[in-house]
């Protein structure tokens, strides 16, 4: 069920069975490597923080369109949801086209979706612009960055993505103040304009996520970049299977045959006629793109519904059971605290230092405790995240009995240190199916939390506008969380019993 470690950070060769002849490349856990780290921790400054810092504008929603909390929280959830949600999807453009293309195509589109938002007319527009738009945009960039630093990453993974992750605490507290001064100074129309420019520094980022080469040399990394990360195997050379006689001649490993030499090859009669030279070109451009087309998707389609499927491994089931009820007792206080703190009278205090800053700042510190506390080799990844799981559910059922800004203040506190456990997400994953699984796993996980993200705040939205109160939609999420937990406890206890009553039948046969 689990992989082993020793497995992870070599070049592989296009037959996934030559495991004799790995070999450990130069820029695992190190040189190249700490670059994508710091373009992944830029991604989740300006995805997820700004993401978490949507509630500044959840109010201003609320003034301008008059609509219902529930009603409006759908833009936000909508926004958090499809980005996680359309994970398994950007698994396949992964495969396809590789993570640095994905990820520069998803700060266009979020960008363009921030920008066509600030002319949203009602929340009925939002949800097509922010929701939809730059939701999916932001999936298309935020996959990339986590599944990259993983494949560059072999004994600091831990670490490394804690130190990427730390991203969204900063994010957070920047953005909050970002959003809040460019809608005091300019309004929210032009705050989001403002934002959708920023965020095309998502392309800057998705350009530094540059493709592991197959070379042996250092500096041939610099030199010689693959064209496409073919597969989810860690950007060396595709994984899959040897194709046929279609992808011998014009598969992947024939892009680096010169182009220059075609008219030498088709005739030198061909070689006087420019025209013949371009229709050769894009002849043999359409042929390679056809092939890694297919390619990719047999990939995406072996690791969901083929015989490698994900799904048959129930560790991983119990998983993605987990990820359906975590996500959203996060992302509720973020939403929905702004106005909390209104209906409590406190939002003075808050203005001087909002929660949501507080939550911020202790999750960057987490993450890269919890990272390093990880990767100590007498500690159990599976512990720390399980225990912060439950420090962070013991502060959801904890938050609604505070009233004061200062134990508000306490919980906070422990939420954001307690879900310091994302930065663990990506190496749990990769431990339960192995880095060549990485992207179209993690993609699911990342997809039930987004239908978590999706229906939370909107469901603590309904149940204050028929209660009047948040209260009861911290306890249900609780409580569906703390099911979610059970699930992991429960499912390796289920397999050793199998495992005895295994080995047990095979004495008694004996």
């Amino acid at each position: 069920m689990y992989t082993s470690h020793e497995d992870i950070g070599y070049d592989f060769e296009d037959d996934p069975k030559d495991k004799k002849t790995l070999k450990p490349h130069p820029n695992i856990d190190s040189g190249w490597a700490w670059m994508v780290v710091l373009s992944s921790f830029f991604v989740h400054i300006l995805i997820m923080g700004s993401q978490m810092a949507l509630g500044v504008l959840n109010v201003e929603w609320l003034e301008e369109f008059h609509q219902s909390r529930g009603l409006t929280a759908w833009v936000s959830s909508l926004s958090m949801g499809i980005t996680l949600i359309v994970g398994p999807f950007i698994g396949l453009f992964i495969n396809t086209c590789g993570c640095r293309r994905t990820a520069i195509i998803g700060g266009l589109v979020n960008s363009l979706g921030w920008v066509l938002s600030a002319y949203a007319a009602n929340v009925h527009y939002l949800f097509i612009t922010f929701g939809v738009t730059a939701g999916f945009g932001s999936g298309m960039a935020y996959l990339p960055a986590v599944v990259m630093v993983g494949r560059y990453f072999q004994k600091r993974r831990a670490l490394a993505q804690g130190l990427s992750t730390t991203g969204t605490g900063f994010g957070t507290f920047l953005m909050t103040v970002l959003l809040k001064y460019l809608c005091a100074e300019y309004g929210w129309r032009n705050a989001m304009f403002i934002q959708g420019a920023v965020s095309l520094n998502l392309c800057v980022c998705g350009a530094l996520m540059r493709p592991l080469s197959p070379g042996k040399d250092r500096n041939d990394t610099g030199e010689k970049d693959p064209q496409v990360v073919l597969g989810p195997s860690p950007g060396w050379k595709s994984s899959g299977p040897p194709g046929g006689a279609e992808e011998k001649g014009a598969g992947p490993g024939n892009e680096e045959e010169p182009v220059g030499d075609l008219p030498a090859q088709a005739g030198p009669e061909k070689a006087e006629h420019p025209q013949n030279l371009c229709a050769l070109r894009v002849l043999k451009t359409a042929s390679q793109l056809t092939v890694r087309v297919r390619r990719g998707f047999r990939d995406w389609y072996s690791g969901y519904f083929g015989t490698a499927s994900l799904f048959t491994n129930r560790m991983f089931v119990a998983f993605i059971f987990w990820a359906l009820f975590a996500y959203s007792s996060f992302v509720i206080p973020f939403i929905h605290l702004p106005e909390i703190v209104n209906l409590y009278n406190l939002s003075e205090q808050n203005d001087v230092f909002p929660l949501t800053s507080i939550i911020a700042i202790v999750h960057i510190f987490a993450k890269v405790i919890l990272g390093v506390v990880a990767d100590l080799p007498c500690i159990s990844v599976w512990n720390v995240f399980l225990m912060a799981n439950f420090t962070l559910v013991l502060s959801i059922f904890i938050l609604p009995l505070m009233h004061t800004y200062a134990g508000l203040a306490v919980i906070c506190a422990l939420i954001g240190f307690s879900s310091g456990y994302f930065s663990l997400m990506p190496v749990v994953t990769e431990d339960l199916v192995g880095i060549e699984h990485l992207a179209n796993a993690y993609g699911i996980i990342i997809c039930a939390n987004g239908i978590s993200a999706l229906l939370g705040p909107p469901f603590a939205g309904w149940i204050y506008d028929i209660t009047e109160k948040y209260d009861f939609s911290f306890y249900i999420c609780g409580l569906l969380y703390m099911v979610g937990i059970l699930f992991l406890l429960i499912q390796p206890c289920i397999q050793m019993i199998e495992q005895s009553r295994k080995k047990y039948m095979d004495g008694a046969h004996v």
